[in-house]
């Protein structure tokens, strides 16, 4: 299992739970910066993963032009199933800001007054 793999599924749930838009905009006071820091994280651990999942599909992959070479490949199909079946990235990023995993600051607001 890839070091990506253990840090996002360790304390995750298959399953979508609601959560309360009071505990999102607790920890910065406006629910849309709350949202755009767990968007901006959601969009780090996609690429994560798309980087992941590529380079372990890149072992499998045949360099010849020619289609008759061309087959079904039965441990690319198990990868690829078992990254599908992973959390979506915006549910993650959320886990991870309500958990307090995420680190973020602020800009000085009173450069721009």
């Amino acid at each position: 299992m890839s070091k990506l793999r253990r840090q996002l599924g360790a304390n995750t749930l298959n399953t979508v739970e609601t959560k309360s838009l009071f505990d999102i905009k607790s920890r910065t006071g406006n629910l849309y910066e709350s949202i755009a820091i767990i968007a901006k994280r959601a969009n780090q651990i996609n690429i994560a993963i798309k980087e992941e999942l590529h380079n372990k599909l890149e072992e499998f992959a045949s360099h010849t032009d020619s289609l008759e070479e061309i087959h079904e490949n039965k441990e690319q199909i198990e990868i690829s199933k078992a990254y599908e079946k992973m959390p979506n990235p915006a549910i993650l990023a959320t886990q991870e800001f309500l958990d307090e995993k995420i680190y973020y600051r602020k800009n000085d607001d009173d450069l721009f007054r």
